[in-house]
């Protein structure tokens, strides 16, 4: 299983020099998961720069995958995980969720470098 961090769903939308590496996690939907956390910053980001129709089409894109929900058992979770490694609410919940479903974590943000089960991408 896999769960590809906001950072790494940007690169890929915008074709960034990165992109091509999370590609084929990506496309790999049977094994894919998706916070919906991960849907609301990839819109909060990518809807300042891509108009509607656009912006939609890369979120049904995410959709394939199969999107996990915020729980009251995550959000507690996520909170262990933001005091422990010092992340951010977001970065928490996304990381969680990949510990909870035995998933590889997918990024490019290096918060996260270093921490088990994490490919971390360095940005180039």
């Amino acid at each position: 299983m896999n769960v590809v961090d906001s950072s790494g769903w940007i690169e890929f939308f915008k074709a960034g020099a990165n992109g091509p590496l999370f590609k084929p996690v990506i496309e790999e939907r049977n094994l894919l998961l998706v916070p919906t956390i991960a849907l609301f910053e990839v819109h909060k980001v990518l809807s300042r720069s891509l108009p509607q129709a656009l912006l939609n089409q890369c979120l049904d894109v995410m959709r394939l995958g199969r999107v996990l929900d915020l729980t009251d058992a995550r959000a507690i979770a996520a909170s262990q995980v933001a005091r422990r490694h010092k992340l951010a609410m977001a970065d928490a919940a996304m990381y969680a969720i990949a510990q909870e479903m035995k998933a590889t974590f997918w990024t490019q943000d290096v918060d996260y470098d270093g921490l088990s089960g994490v490919r971390y991408l360095p940005k180039m």
